[in-house]
């Protein structure tokens, strides 16, 4: 493959931005490494929504070492796994159902139980203490998981996960608090389209509050983006212009 990599981003090794084309591949080979990358056992948490299906399902044509994974979700909508809007449905159908990872090292949240305070209890106890990796996504609002600008769970820094409410539906919803952000060992924050440029640039930006952007938690993570989501960042030489 080519060098993907735009002048803009050349000052940073943690910022990868590659063509629309080349995204999904690009993200699939960086999670892979860091999973192979992993001591013993990979604790991996996956992002929902719809720029991650395509990474899936390139990750999951790679030869990884599945049987030594254990999956966790950063989020998940209160609907039945069964649902479309089911994060957990999105990973099964283009990763896990296709992978050979054991069914007992996939940990999704039961977020169609009724008391889901109990049901955020129990999967904060099933977290382990750090996770090796979590993947993200961010929205055109700057949110991340399900922290959205101006939650209170925002301001969370004992539990692990808490229900929400979400500006859009579903409304409610499980997230890991950003204490579980900021503690893994590497994160990785996928962007795709012109519609969230406003939003990387925001939360990449040093002067952006987490409470507007909340995906400034992940700010000390890898980015991977393809052009469009890029557009607006500007590397360091270019700031004093």
């Amino acid at each position: 493959m080519e060098n993907v990599m735009t002048p803009a981003v050349l000052d940073s090794d943690r910022l990868v931005i590659v063509p629309t084309e080349h995204f999904a591949q690009v993200a699939a080979e960086c999670i892979g490494r860091l999973i192979e990358d992993a001591a013993a056992r990979a604790h991996v948490a996956l992002a929902g929504g719809n720029t991650p299906r395509a990474v899936y399902q390139a990750l999951s044509q790679m030869r990884l070492p599945w049987d030594r994974m254990d999956i966790y979700f950063g989020d998940e909508r209160a609907v039945p796994p069964s649902d479309p809007q089911s994060n957990y449905r999105m990973a099964r159908e283009t990763l896990l159902d296709v992978t050979p990872i054991p069914p007992a090292q996939i940990h999704r949240m039961f977020t169609e139980r009724s008391d889901l305070e109990a049901a955020a209890a129990d999967y904060a106890a099933c977290l382990p203490d750090r996770l090796d990796l979590i993947v993200l996504g961010i929205g055109e609002d700057g949110h991340t998981a399900s922290l959205f600008p101006g939650s209170p769970a925002l301001d969370e820094r004992a539990r692990k996960v808490v229900v929400v409410e979400a500006p859009k539906p579903p409304h409610r919803r499980l997230t890991v608090t950003p204490p579980v952000i900021a503690s893994a060992y590497a994160k990785i924050v996928l962007a795709s389209g012109a519609e969230k440029a406003r939003a990387v640039a925001c939360a990449l930006s040093a002067t952006s509050e987490i409470r507007e952007c909340p995906a400034q938690l992940a700010r000390d993570g890898t980015w991977i983006m393809d052009r469009a989501a890029a557009a607006l960042i500007r590397s360091k030489s270019q700031a004093g212009t």
